[in-house]
This record gives structure tokens, sequence and C-alpha cells, in this order.
């Protein structure tokens, strides 16, 4: 379930201290509590974790309805920054906005405790998603009090009186906390005339708890009955107006969507693993009407055609409900997003359009004003060089009024120089785009600068294999475990060298395929018919999807232990001899003080990735298995890592729904026609592809054979067209999700 605002929420334990401080003002916003504009503008915004600062002084501004893409490397703060507005942490953004954040964690026990009495793993799929939404089960328990209490009015008198007292004594319990919280956050005038609310409300609530077990008179009687009958009145219409008795069509839509079978959805949630049970939370998201919704990396876990039908779910959501996205994903990404909102630099920056059209964006103002400085520098140079010849002739001459001449031009030069065009583009007009006091009358032509691109540089050459032959041969092997059959006929040749990719729904035995190669399915209850064949001296290394949960398991029980300190164990080495295990550390992105001083529970899930692989480089494989590999690393490192695998000379099996990983490792595309050249040096790098993608050779100078195969139903078949032909099949089968 995803976790809500929370009026008086705190800093999640063992995440460091948040701090969030933002510019307040008797004008802003915030004053109006009952603001149904629905746009959030917070100015001066810092966010600061553990004494490290992310955003400093940061402009956040949101318009209502539209669907933002929140974009920056690992560790620079995003889910930082959606936990503080999830939180109810940044000020200025009006209580009236209902906020729901899906993160990139569990449930939040607050919001499981304001259940009550509900037992939440015992629920079933869609029952857990109904109720999720906290403002209906608040209205279908008020109805349900009062339309049972005046049922019985006719035997019992007083029902309808006590259940009117104890609905208006629930609303006024949380109108008086709200108005706590109110109260702390103002002060001067309106701090005053909030804490006189807050007195008035308390003496309220005082006669409320008195009338719960006070005598009613035969007037009262008769005047609450009616108003009962009238609340419940108002309840069944607001129950109306947010379609309440179709929340479990809606609910089993939005699961269905999200790759749910119709029997699963059915089953007790706690028989959920990990994966769906997040998918889970990602349907109680979807399924509740709110003004600002917040998702940290959603398609974690989802499969293709699950990817694709959220994008589509996304496009077509209510027209006055916010969006503000987190992921990595970079063609789920693109179809989402409306403008981009980028972190860099502990700033907030947007762009309309999507990531592909701001790095194409950036590059073209990047050259464009490169251009326009280098030009003006260098008439620059030549009217100063004018100037001095026109001094010199004028001192010898000496002609005084030529003197002041030059120096008047002299003086206007640097008046001249900087922006010849408006923000809009059009010629530059002093009065019109320089208003007010400036020290100079032009603004100066100010070149975008790009981060440092990310690197990874990891061993390329396994050992010598000493006598050829194919690493992994699966000829006609079938596999299940009980009842079930999870493989049937599958027949696959890897050989050195080869990029092969597997796509396939969740569930469809990919992992059990990669499990096989490696030679670990085999337990109790399973079967294997056919054989598998691997080269005798052939080394497998597999990135796993549980590789960042090994670690974080392995750091819970040591959490002293940091990076560097694992790779000398898992390799072996003695501390004094740890400058190997430096060298492959920091090629991975992973140098200094992060390796040797930063304990693992403390890194990011990007970094865990990182250390995950330098494992795996350390002593390179003939066969790397990278299973969801892309999972927790941003769009930058993914490049990265696509660009150190293009001159790995071991064979490479990928299993992954990343279009773009798959499409530029297995298939050799160039990333640079699937994502925008992001920096200056990116011609000079695709020049290069260009050629390596026309040889298509690995080290050993051997044409790179490249195959993309689907797993469905058990059976491997080999695509003709790669994933693009995949891409068509998940599109048709996203279109069929969500039919109930």
């Amino acid at each position: 379930m995803p976790a809500k605002r929370s009026k008086d929420a705190k800093p999640s334990e063992g995440s460091g201290k948040l701090v969030v401080t933002a510019q307040q003002s008797r004008f802003h916003t915030e004053m109006d509590e009952e603001n149904n504009l629905k746009e959030i503008i917070v100015k001066d915004l810092s966010i600061s974790i553990s004494n490290r600062e992310l955003l400093s002084h940061a402009t956040l501004n949101l318009q209502r309805g539209r669907h933002y893409v929140l974009h920056g490397r690992n560790g620079i703060g995003k889910s930082t920054l959606l936990r503080a507005i999830g939180e109810d942490q940044v000020p200025n953004i009006p209580r009236g906005v209902k906020v729901l954040l899906l993160g990139q964690t569990q449930a939040s026990p607050a919001l499981e405790d304001g259940l009550g009495s509900l037992a939440l793993e015992d629920m079933s799929v869609l029952e857990y998603v109904v109720r999720s939404d906290e403002v209906r089960e608040k209205l279908m328990r008020e109805s349900a009090i009062l339309e049972k209490a005046l049922e019985a009015s006719g035997t019992d008198m007083m029902a309808a009186v006590r259940a009117l007292r104890k609905v208006e004594f629930d609303r006024l319990s949380k109108r008086l906390h709200e108005w706590r919280q109110i109260a702390e956050r103002r002060s001067g005038a309106r701090g005053k005339e909030s804490r006189k609310v807050l007195i008035a409300l308390e003496e309220e609530m005082k006669v409320a708890e008195e009338r719960l077990e006070g005598d009613v008179s035969v007037e009262e009687m008769s005047s609450e009955t009616k108003r009962a009958a009238e609340l419940l009145s108002e309840v069944q219409t607001s129950l109306e107006l947010m379609d309440a008795a179709g929340a479990e069509a809606k609910a089993r839509s939005v699961l269905l969507g999200l790759g749910f079978s119709q029997e699963s959805i059915d089953k007790p949630r706690s028989q959920l693993s990990g994966g769906w049970k997040t998918r889970c939370s990602l349907a109680c998201a979807l399924c509740q009407s709110v003004d600002l919704l917040l998702l940290d990396e959603p398609t974690n876990f989802l499969d293709l055609p699950s990817i694709i039908w959220l994008e589509r779910h996304l496009q077509s959501m209510d027209s006055t409900t916010t969006v503000m996205v987190v992921t990595h994903d970079r063609a789920f990404g693109d179809e989402v997003a409306e403008e981009l909102m980028v972190l860099r630099e502990q700033q907030l920056s947007r762009f309309k359009g999507n990531l592909s059209a701001y790095e194409t964006d950036r590059l073209k103002q990047y050259k464009y004003l490169t251009r326009m400085k280098d030009a003006q520098e260098k008439q620059k140079k030549h009217i100063k060089e004018t100037i001095e010849g026109n001094v010199q002739a004028a001192k010898r001459a000496g002609d005084d009024k030529k003197l002041k001449q030059a120096a008047s031009r002299k003086k206007k030069l640097d008046d001249r120089m900087g922006m010849q065009v408006s923000a809009k583009g059009g010629r530059f007009k002093l009065n019109r785009d320089l208003a007010g006091y400036h020290t100079s009358k032009r603004d100066g032509i100010e070149v975008p600068t790009f981060d440092p691109p990310a690197t990874m540089v990891v061993p390329l050459q396994p050992a010598d294999l000493r006598f050829p032959g194919a690493l992994v041969s699966f000829e006609g092997v079938s596999f299940s475990y009980g009842k079930k059959e999870i493989l049937k006929e599958v027949n696959l040749t890897i050989h050195p060298g080869d990029c092969v990719g597997i796509a396939g729904l969740n569930g469809s035995g990919k992992s059990t395929l990669v499990s096989l190669a490696m030679g670990n399915c085999m337990g109790k209850g399973s079967a294997l018919k056919g054989s598998i064949q691997r080269h005798t001296r052939a080394r497998i290394g597999l990135y796993s999807q549980l590789a960042a949960e090994e670690l974080e398991s392995i750091s819970a029980e040591r959490p002293s232990l940091t990076a560097l300190t694992h790779l000398l164990e898992f390799a072996n080495l003695s501390p004094d001899d740890e400058q190997p295990a430096r060298g492959i550390l920091s090629g991975v992105g992973l140098a200094g003080r992060i390796a040797s001083d930063v304990p693992i529970a403390l890194l990011s899930g990007g970094q865990k990735v990182r250390l995950a692989l330098a494992k795996i480089f350390w002593n390179p494989p003939h066969l790397l298995i990278l299973d969801e590999v892309t999972t927790h690393l941003d769009t930058d490192t993914i490049q990265a890592l696509v660009t150190a695998l293009r001159g790995y000379e071991g064979a490479i099996l990928v299993v992954t729904h990343d279009r773009f990983f798959m499409k530029t490792v297995v298939e050799g595309v160039s990333m640079r026609s699937l994502a925008a050249q992001s920096r200056p040096e990116d011609e000079e790098e695709e020049d290069e592809s260009e050629e390596d993608s026309e040889d298509d050779e690995g080290g050993d100078g051997i044409k790179r054979p490249r195959t993309v195969y689907r797993l469905s139903r058990g059976k491997l078949i080999k695509l003709d067209r790669g994933m693009e032909q995949y891409e068509e099949i998940a599109a048709r089968s996203a279109t069929k999700l969500g039919k109930t």
C-alpha cells in the first residue's frame, strides 16, 4: 500500500535526519488551508539529510494536471525530495492538496495502523487494493453506522442520536488534530488566530465527549434524528460522486493491467512475493483519487506489457491529477513526461518535453551559445585592437577629440557584448528584456555545463579456455516443478562471443532457465528432461535480481562492512593487498572513501549494483549473465555500462524488460539512434561506435552473433526482428490487459 502524506509525519528511521526549509510569507498559499487551485509553488527550497545538502534555494513549481519526470543521477536526492513532499515536510504546500507517495519501500506502518481492525495480511489482493483508499473507507464506515442506526430507530429511538454523535465526534477529532499541526506551523498574528481556533475546537471536543454519554431530550432526539438522516444523504452523495460502487471493478482492471491473473487477485496478499507486493502497492496508488501522485521507480518488477499498459494508464488519468515520476527506464519516461524536472547541482530546472528532447535541446543550446561566445570574443578582440590603433594614431597626431572618441568606444565596449537575442529568441531589446537595475546592459552568455560522463571500466578479457566448444548447450530441455511444467523442449546454445537476449513475461521461466544454466535449479519436487552441457573450463558469472537484497542481508549482519572489505574477503585477498580490489571498485564507480569508509548499508541501490558487478568482474567470466541489471541504475550509468560491455570478449546473456538496454547490448544498436547526444564529446564517441557497429566484431576479431529470444508458455522462440518484434507483441498484450 502506498504511503499517504501524514500531517504529523516524521523522517523515516535509519535514513538520517531530514531538514527541509523554504520561503514562507503571510501571502503564500499555505496560509489558505482550503486552497483549491492545487498548484504548488515552493520558493527558496533547501533540503539536507545527515548534513549533506541536496537542494539549495531551489524553486519547486508543479502545475495542476501536468505529468513530470524527475531526472537526475543516482544518489542526488530524487527519492528524498519525493519523500519530503509525501511526508508533508515541505512548507507552503497547501494542506488542501491530497498527496500520495509510492516509494521504493513497502507500505507505511502508520497507514496500516490507521485502518483499525482490518487484518491486512488476511485480505485478498483485490480487497486490499479497494480498502487502501482511506477517504472511501471513512465514508463507507460512516454510511454503514448511520444507515444501521436509522434502520434500528423503530425499536431503539436513541440509535440514530448515538450514531450521529459518534460520527461528529470522529470528524471533530480529525479536524482538531489538523488544526494542532497548523497552529504549530504558524507564527505572528496568524499564529495567534490559529491558536484561538484551536482553543475553540478543544472546547467543542469536550462538549462532544460529554454528549456521547449524555442524556437526550425529546426535542434533541427529534432534531438529531433528522440531522442523522441528512448526514447519511450527504455521505451517500459523496460516495456516488467518487464512484465508490465502481471501486472494485476499477481495482480489478488495474490489477489485471499490472499483470495479476484472475486467480491471483482473489488470493490472500500474504502469499505474494516481494515483487508482486510492490505491484499491489502500485495498484493501490493508481486506484485512488489524489491531487498529486508521486511514483518512485514504478516500473520495477513490471514486465514489458505491464510497462506499456502503465504508460497508457498514466496518459489517460484524470486531467486534475498532477503526477511526478522518478524512473530510469528511458522509453517509459519519454512516453509519460509532459515536462522534465532536472535535479542537478542542488537546483531544480524545468523543460517542456521528455529526456531525449531535453538532451537534444541542451546540446543544441551549447553549440549555439559556444559559437556566439567565440564570435563575440573574436569581435571584441578585433574592436580592442582597432581602438588601440586609433589611440596610438591620435596620440601621434595630438588629436584630443579622437582620443575622447576612442575612450568612449572603449567604455561602451563591454555594454555591447552579451546575449544578442531575448529569451524568446527575438532581437534583444534593453527596455523589454533587461528591465530594472543591472550592472551591465546585456546578460552574459552562459554556456550550459555538463556533468562529467558516467564511466564504467571493467576487465574485458576472460581467461583462455584452452580448447573450443559451446559454453552452455540446452538440448530438448523440459523442466517442471511438481505438476507445473515451466520449460518445454528448450534448445539453446551459447558459444564464446555470443550476445543473447531473453525477453518474456514475469513468471514465464526466464530465471529458471538462467538457474539451469548455472546448474543451481535442481531441488526437491523438480524434474528435468533433456540434456544441459557446460564447457568444463568455462566460468559463468551471474548478476541476479536478488543481488542488491543479498548485499543488504550481508550488511544487516555486519553493519560496518564496506565495499572494499567485502570484495577483499570475496577474492581471498589480505588487507595489505587491496590495490587490485580498489582498481576494480574504482572502475565500476566506487572510488576512494566510498569504497573504503562508507558501509554497504548506506550505499544507494545503484551503488549496490556496482558492487555486485565488481564481484563478477573480479575474475571475468566466459559467460556473463545479466538478469535485470538496470533496475537501480540511472540513465547515464546504464549508458556507461553499455559502453563497457561493447568491448567485452566473453559471451553475454541478457534478461531484461529495458528496451534500450536490450537493443544496445544484445542487438548492437547504436546508443545515439535511441538516445539523443547529451554532451559534446558524444559526437566523437558516435563516430567510433558507428565504426564498431559496422564491423560488429568482438575483441578477437570474430563477428559476434546476436540473437533475441522470447520465452512464452515454456517455449523459447527466436525473434527474427529482435526487440522491435517483442515490443509489438507486448503492445498487443497491453491492449488486452485490464479488461475484466
